[in-house]
Parts: structure tokens; sequence; C-alpha cells
């Protein structure tokens, strides 16, 4: 096994190597660490997390190329050989630090990564209720938020693989309401599971549901003018870029409506906040960003397509709201106005099936209503000025399709998520939901 301080490229105050606090063993915190452990630690840490049969080891890695990608650690795709391959084992890896000592805007997200860990480990139980990537290796180490997933590496347009879909590209993808179907069937498998007591007890404690966390997150705390400003910003971008919004967003009535449901929805926000997680049983084990670029499809034996899911940083006890808008928040429009009813019907369907409560419908679709209402309020209202940084043509641009917001991910995303919450907010009247509430 490696020192637990072998030489680093990068300076000692970056803890190379940490000692993970589940399995007791040394963990590298970058690739280079992990090339320098080498085959022998990969076998010792495979060993320890029962990946890999006492009797075997991995004779080589034959490929540890590192990268930067996503919002938090650094990544690696690590392809290595084993003393007797035949049991099945992926030779392909992808790996995931958590620690990015490049960035320290990304590196601070490093604790992101601690539920994840729990969630990888779990996943290796029998019979798991929906597919994750096999898990070779995982650990964590809570002081210093250093952590290491090591999973095999989904082998995207290959073996009937499907290719991996951008995030906020639905346009490009096909039969994108099927895609939709299977991604709902399979969160609502994984909540029903653990709401049904399907999963292990253990569950409840290691993915704790904190409702004071849950009541403090997110707060409105703007004052009167910072809120009437926020509401002008986007007035005046709506004004500008007509094309790149659907008409029904950019009315003076819609958007003087809005303005009235904001200060209302932020008068009353604690209360809502208590209203969404009174109800328990809406309360689950949850996937929170299940937008299709963090999911893998492939057709089974019957023809009928599944999905498994990728990037479950943060995982946890959670509204089922956040997992529904996690998973349709990047979606086009025209699935929000024709089929959210059908995909919240399947929901709940596959929720019960899957040993939950049965859940009213209706209520899943206020909570819902709600809860995308406090995220755009906090979050996406602050689209506008970051869409006109990424694209400095925006006036140019013919739509949202245009080839210049599609080549940022950032405005692309920006834009469709806010653009979703705007349409939702518009076509349910969450202003008049509101006063209905309060009044």
């Amino acid at each position: 096994m490696p020192d637990a301080s072998p030489p680093s490229p990068l300076s000692e105050a970056h803890e190379p190597w940490v000692t993970g606090d589940a399995l007791a063993l040394p963990i590298p915190a970058h690739a280079e660490a992990l090339r320098q452990g080498g085959a022998e630690w990969l076998t010792l840490a495979f060993h320890a997390m029962g990946s890999l049969s006492p009797d075997n080891h991995v004779n080589s890695i034959n490929r540890c190329e590192g990268f930067e990608a996503g919002g938090t650690g650094t990544k690696a795709l690590l392809s290595v050989t084993y003393a007797r391959p035949d049991e099945g084992l992926p030779q392909d890896l992808f790996v995931k630090f958590s620690r990015n000592f490049s960035n320290p805007e990304m590196d601070r997200a490093k604790f992101h990564m601690g539920p994840e860990i729990r969630f990888a480990a779990l996943s290796c139980m029998p019979g798991f209720p929906v597919a994750v990537p096999r898990c070779l290796f995982a650990d964590y180490a809570e002081a210093s938020g250093t952590g290491l997933l090591i999973t095999e590496r989904i082998a995207f347009g290959k073996h009937g693989i499907e290719p991996q879909y951008g995030k906020c590209l639905d346009h490009l993808l096909p039969q994108p309401l099927e895609h939709y179907r299977a991604l709902i069937r399979t969160l609502a498998r994984l909540a029903g599971s653990h709401k049904g007591g399907r999963l292990p007890p253990s569950v409840s404690d290691e993915f704790a549901f904190d409702l004071d966390k849950a009541l403090a997150a997110d707060r409105l705390t703007y004052t009167d003018q910072q809120r009437q400003n926020r509401v002008a910003r986007y007035a005046a971008f709506a004004a500008e870029f007509p094309r790149l919004l659907p008409e029904a967003t950019r009315s003076d009535t819609f958007i003087a409506r809005f303005g009235e449901g904001f200060a209302l929805f932020q008068a009353h926000q604690d209360a809502i906040k208590r209203y969404l997680h009174a109800q328990s049983d809406f309360i689950a084990l949850c996937h929170w960003n299940a937008n299709s670029d963090n999911a893998w499809y492939w057709r089974d034996e019957a023809g009928e397509l599944q999905c498994g899911l990728l990037d479950w940083g943060s995982v946890g006890q959670m509204h089922v709201a956040m997992t529904l808008w996690g998973c349709l928040s990047s979606a086009e429009q025209w699935l929000w106005q024709d089929h959210l009813d059908e995909l919240l019907s399947l929901f709940v369907d596959e929720y019960h099936a899957a040993g939950s409560p049965a859940l009213d419908l209706a209520e899943l679709r206020r909570h819902l209503l709600l809860y995308v209402a406090m995220m755009g309020l906090c979050w996406l209202l602050d689209a506008p000025p970051r869409i006109r940084r990424e694209v400095p043509e925006l006036a140019d641009t013919t739509g949202p399709h245009d080839p210049r917001m599609l080549a940022s991910e950032t405005a692309r995303v920006q834009l469709q998520m806010m653009t979703n919450f705007l349409m939702l907010w518009q076509k349910e009247d969450a202003t008049e939901v509101l006063a209905r509430l309060f009044a």
C-alpha cells in the first residue's frame, strides 16, 4: 500500500492522500496520486470494498486520464486489467474525486460528495431497485471533504446503450416523452422503495431528512426595491429579446401579475415551506438532478425503454417535488403543457407500486407548483444577466435553439429552466393559488 503522503505535484496543503472514514484506507485526492498508488492500491481498495474477490487482483493500469468536468471535483477515465478477468468485472472505469485543487470555487463544493459515497455503498445491496453504475470503491473523509468514487464506465452508444444526451437539448432527444416516462418510473421506484420500507432501515439515519435545514434553505431576503428590480430586469430582458421567450411570459399583464405573486410568496415563504413539508408521505430518498444528461437508456427484451441514473451528488431524503423538478426542469415546453398530468400520474402509480403510501395527485401537482415557484424565485430570476454574459450576440439570436444559444450550456440551461418556471407560473396562475392559500 502506498505511503499516506506520496510525492505530488501539488503542495502538501492539498493532502494528496487522506484516510477514508468507512474503510480506514488512504485514498487519493487526484488522478496523479491514483496513478502513483497503481495496481497495488486499487487491489487493496477493491478488496476492502468487497468488489473484487480476495483471490483476484488488479494486474495493471492501462489508462488513468484526469480531466475537469461538471461543477465540483475532478474526474478521471481509468482502464485496468485483472489477474482473472472472467468475473464480469468492468475494466473501463469512471473515477470521481470530490476535490478540485485548481479551482477553489469548485473545491468548496467538495462536501456534496459525502451523501453520494454513502449512496454508492448502498447501491451494492442485492436487488437494489434502480440501475446505477456498478460501484467498485467509495469512501470519504468528512473532516477534509476528500472523497473518491470508482464505478464502471457506462458505454454510451455501445452494446445496446443509447448515446449520452446533453442537458437542455431535448429537441435532439429521440422520442423524448418515452425517455421522460422511463426517468419518472425510475425516480418513483427509488423513492417509493425507500418510503415503502424496501431499503435497509439504516437509510433513514444515513440520509436523514433535516426539517430545520429544509425550512431555512432557499430563503428570499430581498427588500421591496430589490424584488421590484428583479422583476423589472426580467421585463427588460423580455422586451429586448422577445424571440427567446414565449409570448405568454412577456406580456405586461403577466409581468405585473407575476410581481404581485412574487411579493405574496416572499411574505408567506415560511408558511409555504411548512405546508410543503408537513406531510411525511411526500418525503423520501430521491435523486435531485435527474436531467437526461444524468441518465443512460437501453431497451429490455420486451422492447421497453429502461434507464439508469448517474451523478448522485447531494442524494438524500427530500420532497418528491424536488426530484420531479430536477427531472422536468430541462424538458421542452410542449412536454410541460401537454403531458404534465400524465407524468405526475405515472409517478404516483409507480411510487405506490414500490410500496409507498398513495399520494393525492392534485396535492402533488400543487406541491410541485409551489416548489418550482420557490426554486425559480430564488435562483432563476438571475438568469437574464447570466445569459447576456454568455452570449454576446444575444440580440442576433433567432430563438432558444439558435446555435449561439446552444453552444453555451449555461445560457441554454438558464433560459430553458427560467422559461419552464415562468410558463408553469402563468399556466397555473400561481399568484391566484397563493392568494387562495393565504386569504
